[in-house]
């Protein structure tokens, strides 16, 4: 979502379905002084997160190549710094959290390690017990854990929102997060205590024969 208040309502909507938060801190001069001030939109984005239940979080400090100097060291630990002190007052552990230096304009550090910032030693986070170290955003993505994906317990889909589309009828859409949902289950909603037959289940417009943990279906 982007960082403006005005797309709160996008950037909730996603979160509310994320396992894992990747906070974008701009690194241009006053870019990051806006974003972390009071009520700045790397704060509001960082409570948010934590609030909706995200528990793993990556830091990327994108545009590196328009800080003063370019691709500045002190610039990158500046930013490390005051982000990880904030998002340790809101809940998070730093030390399970890696901050990547990255442009995502020329690529810097997103797929590949760059050789604009040989200062840059890499990410290194702790994930219970066990030490993890990489160098790019990819890499950090790589280290989330998955979080467990229950199909064999009872069907729990919480709601997101509800259409009504013509020539189709009421369409409840939302995360599975136990359980699994098929065509022709009977389900029941709460609290109104509505039981009806599912007629067909879709994600990304196309039909589903089962959907699982983790499925955003309608």
């Amino acid at each position: 979502a982007p960082g403006h208040r005005d797309f709160i309502k996008n950037m909730i909507t996603g979160t509310s379905q994320a396992d894992c938060a990747v906070l974008i801190c701009a690194a241009g001069v006053g870019e990051f002084e806006a974003g972390i001030s009071k009520n700045g939109q790397t704060r509001e984005h960082a409570l948010l997160a934590y609030t909706l239940g995200v528990k793993q979080m990556i830091i990327g400090v994108n545009r590196m190549d328009s800080s003063e100097p370019k691709y500045s060291q002190a610039r990158f630990e500046e930013i490390s710094k005051e982000v990880s002190s904030y998002i340790k007052k809101i809940g998070y552990n730093p030390v399970t959290v890696p901050f990547v230096p990255i442009s995502g304009w020329n690529g810097d550090n997103m797929i590949e390690p760059s050789p604009n910032m040989p200062w840059y030693k890499g990410w290194s986070i702790e994930k219970k017990g066990t030490k993890l170290e990489g160098k790019t955003l990819l890499q950090a993505l790589d280290a989330m854990d998955p979080p467990s994906r229950p199909s064999d317990k009872a069907l729990r889909l919480p709601l997101q929102d509800v259409y009504k589309i013509g020539g189709i009828g009421t369409v409840p859409v939302g995360r599975v997060e136990t359980g699994t949902i098929e065509p022709g289950m009977i389900v029941t909603f709460a609290p109104v205590n509505l039981t009806t037959e599912v007629k067909s289940v879709e994600m990304h417009h196309e039909s589903l024969t089962e959907a699982v943990p983790g499925d955003n279906v309608g």
